[in-house]
């Protein structure tokens, strides 16, 4: 039993699961998973290069098969709210908006602040696009 590669997989055990710890991508533990195989596998007495292939094929196959599968699963922060639609289209200035400051824009019936992205002030009556969303206030481009 080489005691060598029964560290190194430890440790790549565990700076795996501290990665995954800190970035909650489950993307690293994919790997830890990979490096406990293998480690199990060199306290059994295999040879690195068994060791270093199961690694590889665990993780790979764990990284593209399971992932997107556990990361649909653990989607639990998304709010629909349908603002999203708003982007690309056109609404109404309802109150002057200049440069740094917030104004007011209605489309769909609704009033929305707004701020715009360029150096032009809009006057109240123009068309604006809707380029996105920052919380509850629209960016919006004077057309």
């Amino acid at each position: 039993m080489d005691t060598v590669f029964i560290l190194i997989w430890f440790v790549v055990i565990i700076i795996a699961a501290f990665i995954e710890i800190n970035t909650m991508d489950l993307t690293s533990v994919w790997f830890s998973i990979g490096a406990l195989l293998a480690f199990i596998l060199a306290i059994l007495g295999q040879p690195i290069g068994v060791q270093v292939v199961a690694f590889v094929l665990v993780s790979v196959i764990l990284l593209f098969s399971v992932r997107p599968i556990a990361k649909n699963y653990f989607r639990t922060n998304l709010v629909n709210t349908n603002a999203d639609r708003l982007v690309g289209r056109v609404a109404i200035c309802t109150k002057e908006i200049r440069p740094g400051e917030k104004g007011e824009v209605k489309i769909d019936g609704q009033y929305w602040s707004a701020i715009t992205s360029g150096d032009d002030s809009v006057l109240v009556e123009e068309r604006v696009e809707i380029l996105a969303i920052e919380g509850v206030k629209l960016i919006v481009v004077k057309l």
